[in-house]
């Protein structure tokens, strides 16, 4: 058996849900990630990588071309985001990574970036119905990830509220895809990052100056 194989076999059944290898190991990694992002760790980094690898096999076996694409994005925006924080890493007043809030003009970016990615790649799916048997629901978590990402590397406290809003779609979509255990996760990420952001927000009010001000996009 090759280890893809292996990924996307079942691990066990719970409460009448089939749990696949790949979703699971895939997901509890991306909640490590997700919790050392909180931590402001650098490591948060390779581990979103390493969960997007394995997660590209799960999203692969349910047909879910944008969980795929998503997944892609998260490998590339980790490799960058390790960068973006390698740079940054001695910006707060105890030598970890400093956070801040996004300017209104930064806000407005993500947000428009947002709306015109969803419909742009819900536009792809619609006319490829192939590619996703969900288009707009499969766009709207592949691009509110690659939003979610870049505030993270760029260290900005919205990236967190990015998630929660990738969170509320991607529960429902977890579930009727046939991967319970992301909809678990989900579950349990919706209070990493309610933490998360109360967290970032009292950091940057201590913060000797903006974080990531500068750094190259």
């Amino acid at each position: 058996m090759s280890a893809v194989s292996w990924l996307n076999s079942e691990a066990f059944t719970a409460f009448d849900q089939h749990i696949m290898w790949s979703d699971m190991i895939g997901n509890t990694i991306g909640l490590i990630a997700l919790a050392l992002g909180w931590r402001r760790s650098i490591w948060t980094w390779p581990a979103q990588f390493l969960s997007g690898v394995v997660l590209v096999a799960a999203y692969s076996s349910a047909h879910l071309s944008g969980g795929v694409g998503k997944q892609l994005l998260v490998i590339g925006v980790a490799l960058w985001g390790w960068r973006q924080w390698q740079r940054g890493r001695q910006q707060a007043q105890d030598g970890s990574i400093a956070v801040r809030f996004a300017t209104w003009r930064e806000r407005a970016l993500l947000l428009g970036g947002a709306v015109v990615g969803t419909l742009a790649v819900g536009g792809l799916f619609t006319l490829y119905p192939s590619l996703s048997w969900s288009p707009w629901a499969d766009a709207y978590i592949f691009v509110g990830t690659l939003v979610a990402m870049v505030a993270q590397a760029r260290g900005l406290v919205e990236f967190w509220f990015a998630w929660l809003l990738v969170d509320l779609v991607g529960v429902p979509l977890a579930f009727s895809s046939g991967l319970a255990f992301s909809g678990l996760v989900y579950v349990v990420y919706l209070a990493l990052v309610l933490w998360g952001a109360y967290d970032w927000w009292q950091r940057s009010r201590t913060s000797v100056r903006p974080a990531m001000e500068g750094a190259a996009a």
